[in-house]
């Protein structure tokens, strides 16, 4: 239509120019070609682009019976990366179904950064440690915080495991990444060792580099290299001993069985691989009928053999993040027994890390496969 318009009017001008050799000729024509354009020159180019990169909706409904107790159903620690939705960040502890405690920070910290909650593990002692984009910290259950780690300006700190109560094996995503093990009473930086990443020069591929990354209970470092799509393991002095294939790996832990479970984030899958890097057990996006898996994060392997996934949704649409089962129990089977759907009383947000506290073992000494 555009085309033909201006085809049209170049026709026009020149016609009334030969004829009448006038300029006074050719302004009702320019006139009406900027009436017709002026419409299009209001649209955004933004507003285009916007449209072609719209986020997609919710793939199911809520099922109307959900399996399981809901809030009930275990005690847990819970929290999500990337509310966007509130201007804090909550750590939730549920209790018999109810929330009996929560540790909240702001959206921003104070340079104005996105903090955001990746990784959680409460303590025997009950303290809880975290790791929140920005920093990681250690905080009791009155509220106080008793260490703390600030990323340096143009880093991420999305993971931070508790090795006993007084250390704290620490990622740091950056140019280039770093992973450290610290000793949180003394502050003494016990090892500290630049890892691998796809485009280690690159600021923009920062915050892709990594999420939950491991220490086994052998010693080895288990990191899921999140763009690099790979799960790799690393010996004391950081050889590499082991590695697999695994697109967009969100974690990675090494199961009692020997066998290494992973979460596939974007790619909505769960995923059991022996020594030999075979897939033994899994679970894709739609495996689990009217239980769409949208974004696969944290993962916990239970003494009984089910799994439990968290759920993140934060991929979609907003306005469809209330869809989104958060949290699903499955078993070997893959029969679900617990889907948590939580939006409203309480508002539990969106789903990137539980801890079920009802599970035996304490999280400092590696007892719980998560």
């Amino acid at each position: 239509m555009i085309r033909w318009f201006f085809s049209y009017c170049k026709q026009a001008v020149f016609v009334v120019s030969k004829q009448k050799g006038s300029v006074i000729f050719l302004l009702p024509v320019l006139l009406l070609l900027m009436i017709c354009l002026f419409p299009f020159a209001q649209v955004p180019v933004d507003s285009i682009a916007k449209s072609k990169s719209q986020r997609p909706a919710a793939r199911a409904p809520v099922p109307d019976i959900l399996p399981g107790k809901g809030l009930a159903q275990h005690d847990f620690l819970y929290s999500g990366e990337w509310d966007t939705r509130k201007d804090t960040q909550t750590i939730f502890r549920v209790i018999g179904g109810k929330v009996v405690w929560t540790w909240s920070i702001p959206i921003k910290d104070r340079n104005g950064q996105l903090s955001e909650f990746s990784d959680i593990h409460q303590l025997s002692n009950g303290n809880v440690l975290y790791a929140c984009k920005t920093g990681a910290a250690e905080v009791t259950q009155e509220r106080k915080i008793v260490w703390s780690y600030e990323c340096p300006a143009g880093t991420e700190c999305h993971s931070a495991q508790p090795i006993g109560l007084d250390k704290v094996f620490l990622c740091q995503n950056g140019t280039p990444a770093k992973v450290f093990l610290i000793n949180k009473k003394t502050g003494k930086i016990q090892m500290e060792h630049i890892v691998q990443t796809a485009r280690p020069d690159d600021p923009k591929s920062v915050h892709g580099q990594f999420r939950n990354i491991r220490m086994t209970n052998a010693g080895t470092y288990l990191l899921a290299h999140l763009n690099m799509g790979k799960v790799i393991e690393y010996d004391k002095d950081w050889n590499i001993i082991w590695s697999v294939d695994a697109p967009s790996a969100w974690l990675a832990i090494r199961l009692k069985n020997g066998n290494t479970l992973i979460s596939g984030n974007q790619h909505g899958y769960v995923r059991e691989v022996n020594s030999k890097g075979e897939i033994v057990w899994e679970i894709n996006k739609d495996d689990l009928p009217g239980f769409p898996l949208y974004t696969v994060q944290g993962l916990n392997r239970l003494a009984n053999g089910n799994t439990v996934i968290s759920n993140w949704g934060g991929s979609l649409r907003k306005e469809d993040w209330d869809k989104v089962v958060q949290v699903i129990e499955v078993t070997p089977g893959k029969k679900i027994v617990w889907a948590l759907h939580q939006w409203n009383d309480p508002d539990l947000g969106p789903s990137s890390n539980i801890q079920l506290l009802d599970e035996k073992g304490k999280a400092e000494k590696g007892e719980l496969q998560r």
